[in-house]
């Protein structure tokens, strides 16, 4: 099997799903990204680690799900939520108009909402939740559109943020390429995830990338990293922002919400092209309004009663 360069990220590749492509191809992409995410994407520990624990069975917490697709990670989390008898609302937003309409067109589950929306909107309706979550979003970034993510992940959130994505290595992307090569024939599946990990940022990539977007976004650096729980310690960023690696070949871009801010500290508004909506990344190319799953990420807003992920 003849590798691509893997030594630095293909930030120019394009995946098939982003554009114009087959309608019948796509809806079975985003019916099958449940069967993926449940051995590859690692929210079940996260789940159980991160979220879990700061759930209460008598008061409803809320969650925010940016650029989640056809939704199945977003389903997830709210079964998870009803299974342990814990009270969780999940928002689900993707401004790609196809991720939506499957999305909504899935059996409905308490607790679920999805939204065809931007996560500026919500930051200019002033909506907050307790998590902003999202799934393989980081990937479609520019560090522009990365600063604009911090932002608007900071405004949205009163506890706790966390991106996760991939990460690129060479083992990951011949692992992907070996799991994957007897399935997914009628779907995206495999030669967009084959993409997407090579435009993936290194753990060290992503941390160079949040300092850039952090001093364009007017967010404060020189955060001290917490110790990672994953397979590696926290990488420091602007304040508060921070990367584990976990396993398999993943990365968590995470942030805690300070205790209390005092009034009028937020940073103001983002300029120039920082203002353009971070969701715009996978879909200005084709001429697209908005953007979806992964930033608003139209990533991942969304579906079908999936296979759950697996419990580890």
């Amino acid at each position: 099997m003849a590798f691509p360069s893997l030594g630095s990220r293909a930030i120019d590749a394009v995946e098939i799903m982003d554009g114009e492509c087959d309608p019948q191809r796509l809806e079975r992409t985003y019916d099958e990204f449940r069967y993926v995410n449940a051995v590859v994407s690692g929210w079940r520990t996260i789940y159980r680690r991160d979220i879990r624990p700061m759930l209460s069975p008598s008061k409803n917490s809320t969650l925010l799900d940016v650029g989640a697709g056809g939704g199945d990670v977003a389903r997830a989390l709210a079964r998870w939520a009803v299974r342990d008898r814990l009270r969780l609302s999940v928002t689900a937003i993707d401004p790609d108009a196809r991720a939506h309409a499957f999305a909504v067109g899935q059996p409905p589950l308490p607790g679920l909402v999805f939204r065809r929306a931007l996560s500026s909107e919500l930051v200019a309706e002033g909506a907050r939740f307790d998590f902003v979550v999202s799934n393989h979003v980081l990937h479609h970034l520019s560090a522009a559109e990365l600063g604009g993510l911090l932002f608007d992940s900071e405004q949205l959130c009163r506890r706790r943020v966390l991106h996760a994505d991939i990460e690129r290595s060479r083992w990951g992307y011949l692992g992907f390429a070996v799991g994957t090569f007897p399935f997914f024939r009628d779907s995206y599946i495999r030669e967009d995830g084959l993409t997407s990990i090579r435009r993936s940022f290194t753990a060290r990539e992503l941390r160079a990338a949040l300092e850039t977007a952090g001093l364009a976004a007017g967010l404060t650096t020189g955060g001290v990293a917490q110790s990672g729980r994953a397979t590696g310690g926290g990488l420091a960023g602007p304040a508060g922002w921070h990367v584990t690696r976990e396993l398999p070949s993943r990365l968590v871009l995470r942030w805690v919400a300070p205790r209390a801010k005092p009034v009028g500290t937020s940073p103001p508004p983002l300029a120039s092209s920082l203002t353009l909506p971070v969701e715009l990344a996978r879909h200005t190319r084709q001429g697209r309004p908005e953007r979806a799953n992964s930033a608003g990420a139209g990533a991942k807003p969304g579906e079908r009663a999936p296979a759950e992920p697996t419990d580890a």
